[in-house]
């Protein structure tokens, strides 16, 4: 192991246990493990099924809408 990565797991080892998880699946991903699996929340899924629902009904957002939002965060 390098130093750098020895470090780097040191400082892992500081954070909470989600987080820990979280980062081992990055490492797990990156290194051609076990796929990296995102869990959403409850509330998290019920937007993504909500977001599907509305493009079936080919409910966009108007380009009013987008520039808006460009306009928001200085793009």
């Amino acid at each position: 192991m390098t130093k750098l990565l020895d470090e780097a797991v040191a400082a892992a080892r500081t954070l909470p246990a989600a987080m820990q998880d979280d980062l081992a699946r990055v490492i797990m991903a990156l290194t051609g493990g076990e796929p990296g699996l995102i869990r959403l929340t409850a509330e998290e899924e019920a937007s993504f099924d909500e977001s599907f629902a509305e493009a079936e009904r080919d409910e966009f957002a108007t380009e009013e809408q987008i520039r808006a939002i460009w306009a928001k965060h200085g793009l």
